[in-house]
């Protein structure tokens, strides 16, 4: 099964098992990350799944849309790699992905 790498809040790296055609969102809360808040479910209506991707994947991720982009504005952490890991999909070209959930806002 393919993997991503996650970091949570407080540092700690942990391999979690992904499933392509699920959201990154979806992965990391399913795999128990509690920084994972996802308030909204995957609906691109909070920013609660704010996460920093490594740059080595940024060219890999679709677009960001408009909204994505609106939501992000919104929290005093954003980056330039900073997505809602409930707009990513997971891919085949993704595998190996390294995010870190962002501070919460």
């Amino acid at each position: 099964m393919p993997e991503i790498l996650v970091t949570d809040r407080s540092g700690v790296q942990q391999a979690v098992g992904a499933e392509v055609d699920r959201s990154v969102m979806e992965i990391v809360r399913d795999a128990g990350f509690d920084d994972m808040v996802a308030l909204c479910g995957g609906c691109c209506a909070c920013a609660t799944c704010h996460v920093y991707v490594d740059p080595e994947f940024v060219d890999r991720m679709p677009p960001i849309s408009e909204d994505e982009s609106d939501l992000l504005d919104t929290s005093q952490h954003r980056t330039e790699h900073s997505r809602l890991a409930c707009q990513v999909q997971f891919t085949a070209a993704l595998e190996g992905l390294r995010i870190t959930i962002a501070p919460e806002d």
